[in-house]
């Protein structure tokens, strides 16, 4: 039924959560992968007067992604999935748009994608990426809630 899976990944544990239940489904579904990264370039342009920093920040943003798009697709590989990547720098606009337009160009079939746990007041000002695909997209989409820090802290525990 689902044979293209598009997988935004940040490196958070939330979205290898996500990438995870998409490897998983993938397996099930005999489908392949398309792992997003997005270096927000917006964070820099918010301090013009570090502009000689701001390219070694840039940088380091590029290389962060790649590592994680390499860890992901490392990751997918070794369950025996097919899986491609991409990796996009944003100058404007939200997140979720450039998502979508990652879905709508390959033409997925469903994104999974892991959310943070944000709740309350830090949920009001920074929004969900996750929310707003949801909203904005006909596309199925199918989130895979992270942990709080504070239950993964405590499951760990009880693990050891």
């Amino acid at each position: 039924m689902y044979k293209k899976i598009l997988v935004p990944v940040d490196g958070s544990s939330a979205s290898m959560q996500g990438l995870r239940e998409a490897v998983r489904f993938a397996k099930d579904q005999k489908a392949r992968l398309r792992i997003i990264h997005i270096v927000d370039e917006t964070v820099l342009a918010q301090y013009p007067e570090a502009l000689d920093a701001t390219g070694r920040l840039l940088a380091t943003f590029i290389d962060d992604g790649k590592k994680t798009l390499n860890d992901a697709v490392t990751l997918a590989r070794r369950q025996g999935i097919k899986a491609e990547y991409v990796l996009y720098k944003k100058l404007l606009g939200a997140l979720s748009n450039l998502i979508l337009r990652e879905a709508k160009k390959w033409q997925a079939d469903i994104i999974v994608m892991g959310t943070h746990a944000q709740s309350g007041i830090q949920h009001f000002f920074l929004g969900s990426a996750a929310e707003a695909i949801a909203r904005s997209t006909r596309l199925p989409v199918l989130l895979i809630h992270g942990a709080p820090a504070a239950k993964r802290k405590r499951a760990a525990r009880r693990k050891s």
